[in-house]
């Protein structure tokens, strides 16, 4: 049985730092399950950490960690797309861990910073896993691995996003609606899974009112 959904209060400055690789590795070891896809992912990921202590850093060029959210209005029900502006696809906000081993603070500190939305909340555990190429359109950099952990993140109902350098747009969007914008399997996955796990985290909500944001 996976650990139990958990939001987490404030801002993504405000959550505990590490440098330590292996607070990377938990995450993934304590990621919910999955797909097969998902999975395989988490086999990779591991695999990948074992070959390689500086994975958390970009000087690991054969690949790195990222963290991403899928920031979620949960009246509506849409998720948040970015139309990156260095990949010229619709994808969830998310970076570089840059050293951070916690990645729910990064994925918390990508949203906090491509949105402009105030008042997000990153839940625990990952919600999905991800293994994919990274390549720039503009050529401006190599092509390498971005291995990431990807968090359910809550917006405030009607939250208004600005944008920032790094997307060229923004876009509520409902799950029926993913396929006009072009998303890749994985977008799909995460959007599928964050939807069911904040559905499971309000029904445990509703089920023990009163528990206080960790």
């Amino acid at each position: 049985m996976s650990d139990p959904l958990v939001r987490h209060a404030g801002s993504a400055a405000s959550l505990p730092r590490s440098a330590d690789l292996s607070a990377a590795r938990a995450a993934v070891e304590g990621a919910l399950p999955g797909p097969p896809s998902h999975e395989d992912n988490r086999a990779r990921i591991l695999d990948f950490l074992d070959a390689h202590p500086d994975a958390l850093v970009r000087s690991c060029t054969e690949g790195h960690l990222t963290g991403s959210a899928a920031v979620v209005d949960p009246a509506s029900r849409r998720l948040l797309l970015l139309f990156h502006t260095k990949v010229r696809r619709w994808l969830q906000p998310g970076g570089h861990a840059d050293g951070e081993g916690n990645l729910a603070a990064v994925a918390l500190r990508e949203a906090e910073e491509e949105t402009g939305i105030a008042g997000l909340v990153v839940v625990t555990p990952a919600v999905d896993l991800d293994v994919h190429l990274f390549q720039n359109a503009a050529g401006t950099e190599p092509d390498h691995l971005h291995l990431d952990v990807r968090h359910l993140v809550v917006a405030p109902t009607g939250a208004v996003p600005v944008g920032n350098h790094e997307s060229q747009g923004l876009a509520w969007v409902a799950l029926d609606e993913l396929a006009r914008y072009d998303v890749d399997p994985g977008t799909l996955r995460l959007a599928v899974a964050a939807l069911e796990a904040l559905g499971r985290l309000e029904a445990a909500e509703a089920a023990e009112p009163g528990e206080p944001l960790s």
